[in-house]
């Protein structure tokens, strides 16, 4: 197992040291203890913090990133709280993908407009797909 400094390890998981240093302070990532002078790191941290990146891009905030890698260490939670906690982010997660796909869909058809005539594309309005549930012709 590689270890490594603060640096190494920012610089491996794509973040700055200051990014690092705030995932620390929000209790998201382990300080580990001092080796000698310096505060060491392994690969497992490299991957936490790819995880918490990827999880934040796909729209996850800090603190649901900080509940789902607790979902594994968490002494006292339960196989229901577990359960629970899954069902209902993946409720989330489905309702993200269904506006995603009418987005999609709704900019496939502007595309398409495009393609077609520049009179037509008025007809679309891409910002009211989610305010009329893409009961409009978007």
């Amino acid at each position: 197992m590689e270890v490594m400094t603060i640096g190494k390890l920012a610089e491996l998981a794509g973040v700055g040291v200051e990014t690092v240093r705030f995932y620390q302070r929000k209790k998201i990532l382990k300080v580990p203890p001092k080796t000698g002078a310096f505060r060491t790191y392994n690969n497992d941290d490299v991957q936490k913090i790819i995880f918490i990146k990827k999880a934040q891009e796909l729209g996850f905030t800090l603190n649901e990133v900080k509940e789902l890698l607790e979902l594994n260490t968490k002494p006292r939670i339960t196989c229901g709280e577990v359960k629970t906690k899954t069902l209902n982010k993946l409720d989330e997660i489905k309702d993200k993908i269904s506006d995603l796909e009418k987005m999609k869909s709704s900019l496939e058809q502007l595309a398409y407009a495009c393609d077609s005539s520049q009179d037509s594309i008025r007809q679309y309005k891409v910002q009211e797909c989610f305010s009329f549930g893409l009961g409009c012709n978007c």
